[in-house]
């Protein structure tokens, strides 16, 4: 099955990433990674952006109010759901100037991961890590290359990962103290159609996975299967998330890191799509 898909924004960031919807937000929120800004797109159209620092790499809500914001080393924590509320730091995190945060999520119980990588990509640079009530980082998965694409079964009993370099979508057993367990091979992307990036997993399972290099987006039934492609008019597609009301509406964001804007004008802009299956609201951190 292929799904159409429509810009709802323009092409206003270098490096869209990370598109997270919440009701309290009032709507989607997402980042121009590499620029340090965080994006905010509200009921009228408008494109609302706050600069935090050298990098903006995920947004979540807080269970408590407010939001957090990962950033190029630390975890930064707003009490206010409001986009230019006051942020604190949780601290440093590590001080290696060449290694930054990347792609993260939360468990169904809210636990708060986040990724890694190098700068320069380099092979088994980049790790994944729990981040504990205090701030600090907990590794549970060393030596990856491009952490990213991070989210869970609906009945919170897997968990699906991308590490970019190796072209694969992985699952793990998870289970209700946060153990991730058991890694194998979900779904492979032949390199000819893109490596994965983001994904998220619908209200029955499907696990969709956006295609940096590969203009679309795939969805994955829960053996694996594809089943679905929303091809997109620019190559580098970022990460997609479910949104609006009936959380019913597929948001994907795209870069243009590296693009020629006049081969691809729409590069960097949020696009949506209607794809028929429904998403389930984000899971608010407990930090």
């Amino acid at each position: 099955m292929t799904i159409a898909v429509y810009p709802v924004t323009d092409p206003v960031a270098e490096h869209a990433e990370g598109p997270v919807w919440s009701s309290r937000w009032g709507g989607l929120r997402w980042v121009d990674m590499l620029a340090g800004d965080l994006l905010a797109l509200d009921a009228d159209g408008t494109v609302r952006r706050r600069h935090v620092g050298a990098v903006a790499a995920v947004t979540r809500p807080r269970v408590n109010g407010g939001f957090l914001v990962a950033a190029e080393r630390e975890i930064l924590l707003a009490d206010s759901d409001e986009l230019d509320a006051p942020l604190r730091s949780l601290g440093e995190a590590w001080t290696d100037p060449s290694i930054r945060m990347n792609e993260g999520g939360c468990d169904p119980a809210g636990r708060f991961y986040i990724g890694t990588m190098g700068y320069d990509a380099g092979a088994g640079r980049g790790s994944l890590y729990r981040v504990e009530p205090g701030g600090e980082l907990r590794e549970v998965l060393p030596e990856v290359t491009v952490s990213n694409g991070f989210d869970f079964s609906p009945d919170g009993g897997l968990a699906y990962y991308a590490d970019t370099a190796t072209g694969r979508v992985d699952v793990f057993d998870h289970d209700s103290e946060g153990r991730l367990t058991g890694r194998r091979p979900f779904a492979v992307v032949d390199p000819e159609r893109g490596a994965p990036d983001g994904l998220t997993v619908d209200a029955e399972g499907g696990v969709w996975v956006a295609l940096w290099e590969g203009s679309a987006v795939h969805r994955y039934t829960p053996d694996g299967r594809l089943d679905a492609v929303v091809p997109l008019p620019v190559r580098k597609v970022t990460a997609v998330a479910f949104g609006g009301a009936g959380l019913d509406r597929l948001y994907i964001t795209t870069s243009a890191l590296g693009t020629d804007r006049a081969e691809q004008p729409d590069a960097g802009a949020v696009f949506a799509a209607d794809p028929g299956v429904t998403g389930r609201p984000v899971q608010p951190s407990t930090l």
